[in-house]
């Protein structure tokens, strides 16, 4: 029997990280919490809104995605190697999700463009 799900249920996925997703955050490492994502390997964040989402739409493989669109001239905070970004929530102090990025050098006082990225959602196989 094939698995299926209705677009309504990822974008309503999508749609939470949308809403609520007011800071990502550019990390040194890893976290799995919300206070690694904004303190202890934060080296860099942006402030958002739901204007700095694009989406959900067709994914670009299939089911649906959320692109969070370019961010220029984020300030440097602290020195180090991004690994990662992250959306949080600042109000419930929620990391909402964490992707990978190319290693990149950051040095306290510069600032860094962040490229626009995907979250997708694939369907269910």
């Amino acid at each position: 029997m094939s698995k299926s799900v209705h677009d309504d249920v990822l974008d309503a996925a999508l749609n939470y990280i949308k809403t609520n997703g007011d800071r990502i955050c550019v990390c040194s490492a890893q976290p799995t919490t919300y206070a690694q994502a904004t303190d202890t390997y934060m080296l860099a964040y942006k402030d958002i809104s739901s204007s700095n989402y694009t989406g959900p739409a067709n994914g670009d493989t299939s089911g649906r995605k959320l692109t969070i669109n370019a961010q220029d001239s984020v300030d440097i905070d602290s020195s180090g190697d991004a690994t990662h970004l992250c959306p949080v929530d600042t109000t419930n102090e929620k990391l909402l999700y964490t992707t990978t990025m190319p290693v990149t050098t950051l040095v306290a006082g510069n600032y860094i463009n962040i490229p626009a990225w995907d979250i997708e959602l694939l369907d269910p196989e």
